[in-house]
């Protein structure tokens, strides 16, 4: 479960739009705000991103298509742990030359 977020969505996108469209720094904008001036800072570099005016990051949709991918990969590696774990056991069961312990 992600974690909440700090700021809004709505107050994230107004101030990316307001750096964009004022040509102020960052900072300044941020302090405006009352945001912190990094979290300002991801978020313009996320939004150039995702304007396709960053090559340096991943975009949120390359993002989330990711997140996907991991957790099927977790889950793959968990389902062939526990079906290794059954072959090995059945094996054990139906061979008659081994001794059972």
């Amino acid at each position: 479960m992600p974690r909440p977020k700090k700021y809004p969505d709505e107050l994230r996108e107004r101030a990316v739009r307001l750096v964009f469209d004022s040509g102020r720094p960052i900072a300044h904008v941020a302090a405006d705000l009352g945001v912190h001036r990094e979290s300002l800072r991801n978020w313009v570099r996320q939004a150039e991103a995702d304007g396709g005016k960053r090559r340096d990051r991943l975009t949120t949709v390359e993002r989330e298509r990711l997140g996907e991918l991991e957790r099927e990969v977790r889950e793959l590696r968990r389902t062939n742990e526990i079906l290794k774990a059954a072959s090995a056991y059945f094996a054990r069961e139906l061979d008659p030359t081994r001794p059972k312990r």
